[in-house]
Formats: structure tokens, sequence, C-alpha cells
């Protein structure tokens, strides 16, 4: 190995915690001026690795090296003077004040004065900054006002004006459309021929072929392999991280489609979706496709009856029906998965257990009144186990557990009622394969029981790999609708961005 064209080594790296051990002599290294994906599935130590990096976990054994010289850091602050600078998931911008004072938070321009901030010359530093990157930003704009894609960027700015050579990202695509992430990418080229060294976590797999130079994995806190990004392929990287192939993450039989169970009829919603017509049917996996705004959600709100219909009819089984709730939903046998879990799936601060039964507390209790606490919590051990949650007991809060985990309880909550039908809206969304394929394998043995399933997702393999059929949506419009042997990532894109078939 050439050190010389490293700009970070951490060797050696172990680390443990009551019962545990986080991560057990890793070593691992970090080309100057490359895009270096992390990989790994949930738990593999990838964010533990991070938290070293950047100050947070000091009692480590082995060694971090800056370029040949050797640090130690004990915290945040060691972490920026030595030039690194961590983009979290979950971003914490200050919504009411502006970019140029977000950039510049802590670290404020004063006047010569040395009491009051200059926000003159502050305005003005944010927008050579953003100039410079070619970012069409208005540094005196509030945050509140920027789209999540925008404040990405505006954290990759304030990293910038640190100073730091190492930049860490993590799952930054993970809630922006498809052409916020080419010019999130866009920005990430320019930092890299800038000869900052970025280090990217991401579950999506496209992504990683697309933006990195170099790819290490991790596995079960233990270093796997490190490689330049071609010497991989998809089914070489998913193997080396879990130890499957790309086969066993979209596992499938033999699909038996029954009876139509669900049919929408020219269904409108203002400014929505218009005129869509389609029919779900026992045992099989309808999947719907279309970049984000195309409708796909808000479809799926209405047929769960979060949002009513201006035009158009619903028919379950032959008839046609009136839901006005989610509740008349539940009972005509309709289950949703929604979009975003932490906030419209679970209550995080309520426990893994009142999560899974707060659906079904009816059926729990005498009289409708009282509470049988033994039988409810039999039930919910019973499914928790089927669906194999991971976690030190039901009694803990649900914001504790994995993204995968977090999306297993959600899946239990709605299995126990026994539905008819599951809508599950991008059921993989930031979580990690080993998890995807739990996912899929739970969405297949449920239609499997001669159920129906309508699957929203915004990746194409995902579609491809689980549907047996497809439609595609684009602003509001039903573009088309595919059998499982049309299927390509070509002819689907081609109508999620409005090119209709001749």
């Amino acid at each position: 190995m050439n050190r010389s064209e490293y700009a970070l080594r951490m060797e050696h790296i172990t680390i443990g915690f009551p019962g545990v051990k986080a991560l057990d002599d890793v070593s691992v290294s970090f080309r100057r001026g490359k895009v270096t994906a992390l990989m790994g599935e949930n738990g593999a130590g990838k964010s533990t690795l991070m938290k070293i990096l950047i100050g947070l976990y000091t009692q480590y054994t082995g060694s971090i090296y800056i370029g040949e010289e050797e640090i130690r850091l004990s915290s945040l602050q060691d972490a920026i003077v030595h030039g690194i600078s961590m983009i979290h998931q979950e971003l914490n911008p200050v919504p009411l004040m502006t970019v140029a004072e977000n950039i510049f938070l802590g670290r404020e321009i004063l006047l010569k004065t040395g009491l009051l901030v200059d926000f003159k010359e502050q305005n003005r530093q944010a927008e050579k900054l953003l100039e410079d990157m070619k970012i069409s930003i208005d540094p005196t704009e509030k945050m509140k006002a920027l789209s999540v894609a925008q404040m990405q960027m505006v954290e990759a700015i304030k990293a910038v004006s640190f100073g730091a050579s190492i930049i860490i990202m993590d799952e930054p695509t993970s809630a922006i459309t498809d052409s916020e992430v080419d010019e999130l990418f866009r920005v990430i080229g320019q930092l890299r021929d800038q000869g900052r060294t970025i280090i990217y976590i991401s579950h999506k797999m496209d992504e990683i072929f697309r933006i990195a130079d170099d790819i290490i994995v991790l596995r079960d806190g233990r270093f796997i392999c490190q490689k330049p990004a071609k010497e991989l392929t998809e089914e070489e990287l998913i193997s080396a991280m879990v130890g499957r192939t790309v086969g066993d993450i979209y596992p499938r039989g033999d699909a038996r489609p029954g009876e139509v169970f669900l049919e929408v009829k020219n269904a409108s919603r203002s400014n929505k979706f218009r005129n869509i017509s389609f029919q779900v049917r026992r045992g099989e996996i309808l999947g719907i496709a279309g970049l984000m705004g195309a409708g796909r959600t808000e479809l799926a709100e209405t047929i769960f009856e979060m949002e009513p219909l201006d035009e158009g009819e619903i028919c379950v089984e032959g008839e046609p029906v009136e839901i006005g709730s989610e509740r008349d939903a539940i009972k005509r046998g309709i289950a949703l998965v929604s979009e975003d879990r932490k906030i419209l799936g679970l209550n995080l601060n309520a426990s893994v257990k009142d999560n899974i039964s707060i659906v079904h507390l009816d059926d729990f209790c005498v009289g409708k009144m009282f509470l049988r606490p033994g039988k409810e919590q039999r039930e919910v051990e019973k499914i928790a186990g089927e669906f194999r949650v991971k976690c030190p007991s039901l009694w803990v809060k649900a914001e504790t557990l994995s993204g995968g985990n977090q999306q297993k309880v959600v899946l239990a909550k709605w299995m126990m009622g026994d539905p008819e039908m599951i809508i599950f809206d991008e059921p993989t969304r930031g979580i990690d394969v080993a998890a995807k394929a739990e996912i899929h394998r739970m969405m297949w043995e449920f239609a499997a029981k001669n159920k129906a399933v309508i699957m929203i997702s915004s990746e194409l393999p995902e579609i491809i790999g689980m549907s047996d059929r497809a439609l595609v949506l684009h602003d509001g419009e039903l573009m088309g609708e595919l059998k499982r042997e049309e299927f390509s990532q070509e002819r689907i894109m081609s109508l999620a961005i409005g090119r209709r078939e001749q």
C-alpha cells in the first residue's frame, strides 16, 4: 500500500460495549480526493467506526492517522480541528435562521467591536462559498424554506467552511428526489475534485456504483473487504455484506393470482392524481412505480381513506364501498404500511408491545372496557417472534430499534389483525440488505396465503424483483401497466418520466 495516497487510515480498531464487541480489529484506509462507500447491514459497525472518527467514542484501541500523523480524537471539536466533518442522516438545522447564519453557527463573524455579528460580511462569505460550488441558494434565505436536498448542500458548504478535508455523508439521499440526487452528486464530485476525501454511507446499490471510487465492507463488526468499485459487481457486494446472493434478496415462488379483491375505478383527487383505474388480485403483488410527486403515496392514502376521493369509486370483492375512515378500511381488511414509519407507522416513545397491539385493543378487552393484559402480551409475543423482531424486550421503546426492526414492528401490528390486503409504501426505505430480504420474504409469504399486496417503491430492482404486475405513474396519471415478462428498468423509467408507449 502506498501510504502517501491515503488521507486517512484507521488501523486495528477495536471497541466493545457491555456484552458486545462492536468492532473487532478493523483496519481501513481512505484515499485522498476519492469517494469511499462504507457498506454493511445495520449492526455491521459502520456507525461505531464513524463515531470513533468524529470523537464521540474514545474508549477504543488501535490507531488513527491523518496522512502520516497519528492522532487521538477525544471530542467533536478535536475532529473539526483535524479537518473531519460529518453530515448526519437526520439533519438538524436551525430553521428560523438564515443559510449564512447556519453555516457560521458558533463561529459567527463579528464586527470590529467584537460584540455584534457582522451579518453583511457573513452573508458575503456564505454567498462566495455557495457560488464556488455552483449552488443556487440565497444565503439570506431561511433554512425552513429549503428542501432536504438543499439543506444537505448547506451542510456540505458548512463542512467546507470549517476547512474539512474529510467529509462523512450518512444516507444523504434517503429523502430527496432523483433530480436532487443528481445535483447532490454534482456537488460531491466538486468536493472530490478539490481533493477532499468523502466517506459515503448508503444502502442504495445503484448510488454506490454511480458515485464511489472505492468500497469498504464491514460485517458483524469485522472488516470483510476493500476494493475499487469497478472491481465489484452488485451481487458480489451483497454477498460480502450479508453472505447471501441477489436472488435471496427477492425471494419468490410461483405466483397464483386469484379473484379480484380490490378495484379502483376512474379515481381522481384534486391536484394529486386523475382518472386512475386498476385491479388487485388475491395471491399477487402489484407494484406501483414512479418518481417522487407522481401521486403514488396519495393514491395509497386514498384507498386507506386518509384522504377522500373527488371522483370515482373503490370496490372490495366486487362491491362498491364507502370507506369513511382508517377504521372502516381496517374493517374491510385493508392495512397500510406507510412511507414514513417514524411519523405515521409508529409511536416511537411507546413500547414495542404497545405499538404492535394498539390497533387491536378491542380484541383484548372484556366488554370493550377492561383490558386483558395477559392475552395481549401472549399475542404480541407470538407475532413478534414470527416476525423475528430483535429487541431486548417488548417493553423497550420503539425508537431504540434499528430501522429494519422498526419496520417489522409495523408489519407485525397489521398482520396481527389478519388483513386481506396490505399496501406497502416504500417498505424497505432506509433499511439494510439483510432486513430487506426479510421484509420481502414476509411480503411474498403474505401474498402466497391468497392475500393481496400493493407495493409502492422508488427502487426499480425492488419493483422488478417482487412484483407480478406493475403500474407506472407520472404526474398523477397512469402511464402504463406491465406484466412481469414485460419488465425492464428502461421501460419502467421511460413511463415514469412521462413517455407513453406507442
